[in-house]
């Protein structure tokens, strides 16, 4: 296929063409894209037809393979959905030459349009290419210093489905002017009405970067508000199912979030792409899916649950579980019809000291040394010259003299029992957290009245991540193939190390912005978190440039930086938006109503609206809200082009965004929080929620480091 059109768009007419030109009938251009995207849509069909009308009676052995079958199947055709609202294409990439060919004279070059997923035509030809293929990638790196021998990239603009506009860029022309791009500004900037969505159409190199590394290695991605941190860490995992599909449908993929409302928002992102599999969790979930878990109903104070957070707590459930070995001192006997076979104690002993040493899994030991124990009798019966087999050695392992001996010398541990006595019981706790934790850490972790039993306790989370540390300590966790864990400054040594668990043969990309974390144990750097997830050698990349927030606003917010996170890289916003930020003090008394007339106004504007403020505020605010006839939604109800308003409490607001958002005085954020730090870092995330617009209403003083000469409109 030609890399070229007959009538050549130059930089001007494209610019013109994404602004108003392509909004008629009468751009031949347009109507041969509008063509292609229909035989696409058409061909896509077919492609779903096909798998429908595939019949697999014949051809498999048994129901089992019929049903795996069956449910491929299934998954193939979701995945082969065309979605009316999602672009089937957002670009093309015409090359001067063919792709991998040596380069030749008077030689065409292909074109190749650039989609969500791969569409091929009745006779195989591609019509779409998958962005996540190699020769995608050209889309998102190619430049005027660095065309990749791309001669022509297109972009498309979508208005409703329906291909509107085009924006062309001449890559090899070098008398064509370097020009930003204004449907690349138009897609950052479209209005956000239910769940976060994708970014194929805007990743930019820094982020594609990150996106295609390979499976092998760990990424870490530090980055500030609307650096699209989440999005690359979204979309880096449809690339490594689309480059390893195989090998991960084998080991499995994991995203952990901070909150159920959070996992609520992004879940649509990846089945947008064609990725159905990809399961979701909070750390919370997580551990209370590991066997013999406990429901938790109880909450610690925040300094019980740094302690039980801490990296230490780890060494001390070890000693607490290794201690339940005692070494025999007595021989054991075993009787096998008329002879009788004796292993002595201090070969016991010798048994017993080399699990140890071997440090396998407590409950891996405790299955082997009866096998070890019946080793030791076969060897005197073949002394004796019998010859005894497997069979007889498994019934020795059986016999009840040895599975006395191992009950006494290496009793079977119940994680949550140990972790119940280990915060009961002062004594056992001292005893093994000697050296480790302080007489006061100690009595932190202690229960005032403890429980009776297991089910009777008021588990907390960390008492939760607690058991799943024993419980690893006594059964190795299943990993998986890759996990993605976002907002990870907010976890603790302990949290991580349940995370690791689960990664531990594979891979992991870690997500978070040092600045947002809000915990009393929110980690103070990386290479510190990515030594306790067991990744100390991961890539640690830091994306600076943000293409969500407002200059003015993230500008406003990084005020907060030097207190919160000293020596944190600022984020240089691409995004210019005069009057973005508006900073109104009100009388005490009118705080309420001024927040209402805040929202109203927001509500005059297009997209979604967010009205975030402290905890403790949100009945207050929501009975005014109901008073003003004006409903709104909870964080996770996704919003609508008739409900567009969301009260969301600070603690919830992390990894959400808005359109417009109204912040509800600043100082009740910050003084809801345990410490002063926190507070401020709590603010910081409120104040970064904003794709549009910010207003910020107080009657208190505002914190000193937001200072007062920002009142009123900004920009």
């Amino acid at each position: 296929m030609s890399a070229h059109d007959p009538a050549p768009t130059t930089a001007a007419t494209a610019t013109a063409t994404a602004t108003a030109g392509a909004e008629t009938d009468t751009d031949p251009l347009l109507a041969r894209e509008r063509a292609h995207l229909n035989a696409s849509r058409a061909a896509l069909r077919a492609m779903r037809e096909d798998v429908q009308a595939l019949d697999i009676r014949d051809v498999t052995a048994n129901w089992v393979n019929a049903a795996v079958l069956e449910s491929q199947i299934e998954d193939r055709i979701k995945a082969l959905a065309d979605l009316s609202h999602t672009p089937l294409f957002f670009g093309r990439l015409d090359y001067e030459h063919v792709v991998g060919a040596a380069e030749a004279e008077g030689a065409e070059g292909e074109r190749f349009y650039i989609g969500r997923r791969h569409v091929h035509d009745a006779d195989g030809d591609p019509m779409v290419i998958d962005w996540r293929a190699p020769v995608s990638q050209a889309f998102y790196q190619a430049s005027k210093k660095n065309p990749l021998d791309v001669g022509l990239r297109r972009r498309f603009g979508y208005t409703a489905g329906e291909l509107t506009a085009y924006e062309d860029e001449h890559l090899s022309d070098p008398t064509e002017a370097v020009h930003s791009s204004k449907l690349l500004q138009a897609e950052i900037e479209r209005p956000r009405v239910g769940p976060m969505r994708d970014i194929v159409a805007t990743i930019q190199p820094e982020q594609d970067e990150i996106v295609r590394s390979g499976l092998s290695g760990s990424v870490c991605v530090q980055g500030g508000p609307g650096t699209g941190k989440t999005a690359v860490g979204l979309h880096r995992v449809a690339y490594l199912l689309y480059a390893h599909r195989e090998r991960l449908a084998r080991t499995g993929t994991l995203i952990i979030g901070p909150n159920a409302s959070f996992l609520h928002y992004i879940e649509q992102v990846l089945p947008a792409l064609g990725e159905l599999e990809v399961k979701q969790a909070t750390v919370d979930q997580l551990v209370a899916s590991s066997p013999g878990q406990v429901r938790v109903t109880g909450v610690d104070s925040a300094a019980t649950a740094v302690v039980k957070g801490d990296a230490r707590m780890a060494r001390v459930l070890r000693r607490a579980v290794r201690s339940h070995v005692t070494l025999p001192t007595e021989p054991v006997m075993v009787v096998r019809g008329s002879r009788r076979w004796r292993v002595p104690a201090y070969e016991l002993e010798e048994l017993v000291r080399e699990l140890l040493a071997r440090d396998i899994r407590y409950g891996a030991a405790h299955d082997a040394l009866p096998q070890r124990i019946a080793h030791a009798v076969l060897v005197q019966m073949e002394r004796s010259g019998e010859a005894p087999d497997d069979r007889v050695q498994d019934a020795v392992a059986r016999n009840p003299a040895v599975k006395a001996v191992v009950k006494a010398v290496w009793p079977a541990v119940d994680p949550a029992k140990l972790v119940l006595r280990l915060l009961s019981d002062a004594d056992f706790l001292a005893e093994h957290a000697e050296g480790l934790l302080t007489a006061d850490e100690q009595r932190a972790l202690l229960w005032t009245k403890p429980p009776r039993s297991v089910k009777t306790a008021k588990w907390s989370s960390a008492d939760a991540v607690l058991i799943d540390e024993a419980n690893d300590l006594v059964s190795r966790t299943h990993s998986l193939g890759h996990v993605v864990l976002d907002e990870a400054q907010d976890l603790s040594p302990m949290q991580y190390r349940a995370v690791g668990r689960r990664c531990s043969t594979g891979s992991a990309t870690v997500l978070g912005d040092l600045a947002q974390g809000t915990t009393p144990w929110a980690t103070a750097s990386w290479a510190e978190a990515l030594e306790h997830l067991g990744k100390p050698d991961a890539a640690v990349e830091e994306l600076t440039a943000g293409f969500r927030v407002p200059r003015e606003v993230i500008a406003y917010a990084s005020r907060l930086l030097p207190t919160i996170s000293p020596g944190l890289t600022e984020v240089a916003s691409v995004r210019e938006a005069p009057g973005s930020l508006e900073v109104r003090p009100v009388e005490a008394g009118a705080l309420d109503t001024a927040v209402v007339g805040a929202c109203v106004e927001s509500l005059r504007h297009e997209g979604s609206i967010g009205l975030i403020a402290a905890d403790a505020r949100i009945p207050a605010l929501s009975a005014a809200l109901a008073a003003a006839d004006l409903p709104h939604l909870a964080p996770g109800e996704e919003t609508t082009a008739v409900s567009r308003l969301t009260l969301v409490p600070a603690s919830l607001a992390k990894g959400l965004e808005y359109d417009y958002v109204v912040l509800d005085e600043p100082s009740a954020v910050v003084s809801g929080e345990p410490d002063e730090r926190t507070g401020l870092r709590r603010l910081y995330v409120a104040l970064t929620r904003a794709v549009s617009g910010l207003t910020v209403i107080h009657a208190s003083s505002l914190p000193n480091q937001l200072d007062t000469a920002w009142a009123g409109s900004a920009g």
